[in-house]
Order: C-alpha cells, then structure tokens, then sequence
C-alpha cells in the first residue's frame, strides 16, 4: 500500500499462523476448533490486518473461510457455525509475496487432495519450487510463495506420500524462512525453517494441542505453553498425540526484531518474557546514553517499555504524553497530500500540560524512512517542549529484509544513506542515540548467535538468493549515495 494510507512508516509483521487438534472432539458442540481459533487469531491480530482465514474439519471434509480485513470483522457467527470439526487452522496476513488479491488470502486449501496450508515468512528465492512446479506442469501465474509451498506439498502427495511425509520430501525447496502449519482429515502439522527466524510454539488445551505465532493465543484460549517448534522440526499432532521429526540440523537464528518490536509484549520467545526484554532495552540506553531531562515520553505502544526502563534506571519521570486513539485502525483510505500530517494527528494527540516547557526524552523502537518520527518530533516541539532527545531502542536500520517483513528498499531507509548526525537534522530532534548492537544484544540475556540481526549488519543467515544484488554491504561510517528525492517525496511516490 502507499505509505501515505497508514499512520506510519513503522515496520511490520507478516503474517501470524495458529492452529489446533482436539483429541476429544464430542466434548465440544462440534463448531469449538473454530471458536478457539477466532479467539487465538484475535490475540495475534498485531502481526497481520489484511486478510484473515480459518479452515476446518470434522475428518470427513474440509471448510473454509476467510475474507480482507481485521479478525473482528472477518468472522461473524454464522461464518463459525460453518467451521465444523476437531481441527483447525487460521491465518492473519499482512502481505509477504504476491498482491492483496482474494486469492492470496490464507489458508489455502485443496478439497481434492484433502489438505490445508498456512505460512508466516517470506521465500526471498523461488528457483527450486518455481522449477519443481513447472516440471510437474503447474501454472503458478497466480500464486505467490505460500501457494506454492502449499501445491508442492500436495504434488508429493499425488506421489502416494501421506501430508507429514510430502512435507518432508518438499522441505529442501523451500528456501527461505517459514513457520507453517498444515491440517489433514485427521492430522496437524507445525513446521519451521532450519534457523526458526520467526516464532511458532506449541501448547496444551485438555487433552489436544495448539500451535500458534505466539504464546500470547494460548493465554486467551486458555491454553498452556509446552515448548517451541525447534528450527528444522516437524510436529506431528494426531488421535495418538504429538510426535516430532527433525528434518534438519537446527541452526536457531531467531529475529531479533521480535523482541524489539514485533511480537506481543506478554509473549514469551526462547524463554523471554517479551516486555522484560524490552524495558532491558530501555535500561541499556539510559547506561549508554545518560540525559539531562525533565521527562520521559513514549511512542505508544511500542516505546513504552523501553521507555519505563529509561525511567525506572535513569530516575526521570515517565509520562504518557502522548495519546493514541485506540480505536483507530489501520485504513485503506488514500488522503490527499494536504491531509497525510493529520493522518498522524488523529493516531496521537499530546497532552500539552506535561510536555510544555520541558526537556523531553522521546522513546521509539526504529527508524525506518524516518517520515513518522519527522512528524512526531515537530508535533512535541509544537507541544511547547524546549527539547526533544530521541533515543531508539535498537541500532539503525540500514539493511532490508526479505524474511517477512515490509521493509523498503535499502535506497529507502534513512540510516542506510544519511549519518546519525544528518538523520538527527532531518527528524529535527535535539539529539538523537540509537542502542548499540552490543547493548540491544545484552539486553536479551542470549549469545547474539541466536538471533537473525540481518537488518543492522547485513548478514542473511538464510540464502537470499539473487535478491542479494539489491543490497550493498556497508563499512562503518560508509552510506549509500544520496537518493535524488528526500524522504518525504519517497512517501509520497513509493509504495511499499
């Protein structure tokens, strides 16, 4: 979408997977799976607004329903009442590959070969299933990289393969980053890529299972944490109960975005409590960067912990001078050029009392075009405060990423062609300090080995492929040459 269409130039998550296997099934009235999966779907709302999905079965069929638009509009009661059956899956999308087409939206499901298929992540290199798919004949005009995880899979299975066994004979073409699940007649399936670059948990509910993006769905359901998905591993979950197959050798690259910003903050990733990493993240800066103020703000929501550990360590206080309508979602409206600055007026309003007159620390998490925070900076000057210091809790972001997420192109991103300094004058803050890689890494209590920091530093831990020409290695110090439009006029033209 155009930039302009949102509130922000703030990155954002792909996709989020959720499913579930009731091992009792006349327990429930028949239409439960489905309801559980309304819920856990409503809970991972944060990592996808574009479409919505819920397939289901009751092991004679399948069923499905899925629509454009947020969890609490997608569904209504009678859609659920025609979701019958012990097994679920769901999907939120928010574009990976592919258009914003009806078609796109996930999951996919195949009547014929009685299999249905949801992904979070992004292949940056479609070679081997692009040319596996065409020797067999398929036309993939209209599918996008989940479609054709999912027609490979179903191809395996016209061999004689059962689901758990195509998806192991599939996994070497999918290159890339994924954490999927699939549903049989009587089978659920959860899957991650060797590095596990994005999230996938597994967790109890009475006798069955449920997997989902984040821990965050089993609390609303009721469900309890068990473990993760391990990178490279395939759980199986059937009437027999849950058997685990590694594929291949783990190499655990989580994105350490996730914890920056991603995921939920009641979530738990590799054992982390997501807020307590994040208010870390706030403590670290106030080591790092120790500033003369009078009061810290938040960029709701998503500085707000970084910003009570700024607080809590330095002894500032922490204020929410800046309000955000909660009931603003995101839009598909394009307003006109003389409108785009109130588009983030109606997200965030100041309260003038506790900001005029005062020397403010202004906490967000990143820097992405650098458009948003422009505008956020003017609008607490406009407030009446005497300084604005910006502090970010992660390093700059010079690099794109192919694994999942909206990031623009690297010619795009304001780090990766301006300095601190020059980004400083452009936001037009009093000062501005972003965490440094060794700090966000420590606040994580983990060996950075653990984590994907590809956005910072460049390095793909998963191959890209040729989309590695897009990008260019940077030295310290070193930026790309100055784009020909400034940053704003990229928002206004580009889309993302």
């Amino acid at each position: 979408m155009p930039l302009a269409a949102g509130i922000s130039d703030q990155l954002k998550e792909k996709c989020a997977v959720f499913g579930i296997f009731e091992n009792k099934p006349g327990k429930y009235t028949g239409q439960e799976s489905a309801r559980l999966t309304f819920y856990g779907l409503w809970a991972l709302q944060h990592r996808g607004q574009e479409s919505s999905g819920i397939a289901s079965s009751d092991g004679k069929d399948m069923y499905v329903h899925s629509a454009a638009g947020l969890v609490s509009t997608v569904y209504r009661e009678e859609d659920l009442e025609q979701l019958p059956g012990h097994i679920s899956i769901g999907h939120n999308r928010y574009s990976t590959s592919g258009g914003a087409e009806a078609y796109y939206n996930q999951p996919f499901v195949d009547h014929h070969r009685k299999i249905a298929y949801a992904h979070n992540g992004n292949l940056p290199d479609w070679s081997k299933l692009t040319e596996f798919l065409r020797e067999r004949g398929i036309n993939i005009d209209k599918m996008n990289d989940s479609g054709m995880m999912a027609m490979a899979i179903g191809c395996y299975m016209d061999d004689g393969l059962d689901m758990p066994a195509a998806i192991i004979k599939a996994y070497p073409l999918f290159t890339g980053v994924f954490s999927s699940v699939a549903m049989g007649l009587n089978t659920l399936v959860a899957f991650r890529d060797e590095c596990g670059v994005r999230p996938l948990s597994i967790g109890t509910l009475g006798d069955g299972y449920v997997v989902a993006s984040e821990t965050c769905a089993f609390d609303t359901i009721g469900a309890k944490f068990l473990r993760d998905v391990e990178p490279g591993e395939m759980v199986v979950i059937d009437e027999k109960g849950l058997t685990s197959h590694q594929i291949v050798k783990p190499n655990l690259r989580l994105d350490i975005f996730e914890l920056v910003y991603f995921a939920r903050p009641d979530s738990l990733l590799l054992g982390k409590r997501v807020d307590i990493v994040r208010q870390e993240l706030g403590r670290e800066m106030a080591r790092e960067f120790p500033i003369k103020a009078d009061v810290i703000v938040p960029v709701p929501e998503s500085g707000i912990p970084a910003a009570i550990g700024y607080s809590q360590t330095s002894g500032i206080p922490f204020e929410m001078a800046l309000i955000k309508n909660r009931y603003i979602h995101r839009t598909f409206i394009r307003p006109t050029a003389q409108l785009r600055e109130r588009d983030l007026k109606m997200k965030l309003n100041p309260v003038i009392e506790l900001i005029k007159d005062q020397r403010v620390v202004l906490v967000d998490d990143s820097i992405v075009r650098g458009t948003t925070m422009r505008h956020l900076v003017a609008m607490v000057f406009e407030a009446g405060a005497k300084e604005v210091h910006l502090l970010i809790s992660c390093p700059p972001v010079k690099y794109p990423d192919f694994y999942g997420i909206n990031t623009p192109k690297q010619s795009e991103l304001l780090s990766a062609y301006m300095t601190d300094e020059e980004v400083r004058d452009y936001v037009g803050a009093t000062s501005l300090n972003f965490l440094s890689f060794d700090g966000m890494i420590g606040a994580t209590g983990l060996p950075s080995s653990s984590f994907t920091t590809a956005c910072f530093d460049g390095d793909y831990p998963v191959s890209i492929g040729n989309r590695a020409k897009e990008i260019k290695i940077l030295k310290a110090g070193e930026t790309l040459p100055r784009v020909s439009h400034t940053p704003v006029e990229l928002a206004n033209t580009r889309t993302t």
